[in-house]
């Protein structure tokens, strides 16, 4: 357990830096975390996350209990534990991303302006407003994220998780370009939605053709002879 846990922390401190390089993290604001079996590695409160060291994650349990590490865990803790009390999930990231924070302004929900928002398991929620590191906040949240693996946070920010770190990121990203999708296109006028059928038709395609993972082409080969017995008009 004590490896899997150094090496948790140190991949909480990879994608919070990759958070940070994408710009939807500044100085302090977000956290990222991963279960390792009942344990928790979670950034701590205000650290920024640009320059965070392995050595300043924090351990928790699922109880919110620090077991490993000089800090205090970071002020959204109960909703990463929430996350995983509830749902299926091994990473949870939190980010400030601005144009997450826009939408989340003006937005009862995200629609699925791409398909690719089906990915995050259909139109992205808008928990409502509460103060930061609330229970109110990590409850509001925890409802906009059934069924789904974002959300975003009224004038506050937004929330990922996935199987693993990597995917909690991506998911973060898509979330953050599916918002830039509707911001531009509102700006033109009103941005067209896919509708249930277009959005079902796009989910029995990826269960058919597994989109967004990498197939091997195969390519059917002749027999050498198969020439020989074809007509003239084959």
């Amino acid at each position: 357990m004590a490896a899997r846990l150094v090496a948790a922390r140190e991949r909480v401190t990879e994608a919070a830096r990759r958070l940070a390089d994408h710009g939807l993290v500044v100085g302090t604001a977000g956290n990222v975390s991963e279960r390792v079996g009942d344990l928790v590695a979670v950034s701590p409160t205000g650290a920024a996350l640009q320059t965070l060291t392995a050595d300043q994650v924090v351990v928790v349990n699922l109880a919110g209990e620090r077991v490993a590490g000089e800090l205090a865990a970071s002020s959204e803790l109960e909703l990463h534990l929430g996350v995983y009390r509830r749902y299926a999930a091994r990473a949870v990231v939190h980010t400030h991303a601005p144009l997450a924070i826009a939408l989340s302004c003006v937005l009862e929900e995200l629609p699925v302006v791409h398909y690719q928002v089906l990915m995050l398991g259909g139109p992205v929620r808008v928990a409502p407003y509460a103060t930061f590191g609330s229970s109110e906040l990590a409850e509001a949240t925890l409802a906009a994220l059934q069924d789904r693996s974002a959300a975003l946070m009224s004038n506050h920010g937004a929330v990922a998780h996935g199987p693993d770190l990597d995917t909690a990121v991506e998911r973060m990203l898509l979330l953050e370009w599916a918002c830039g999708i509707y911001w531009h296109a509102a700006a033109l006028g009103l941005p067209r939605t896919l509708d249930a059928d277009q959005q079902a038709a796009f989910m029995r395609a990826v269960a058919r053709g597994g989109y967004g993972t990498l197939q091997r082409h195969e390519v059917q080969r002749e027999l050498p002879h198969s020439r020989l017995h074809r007509s003239p008009e084959s």
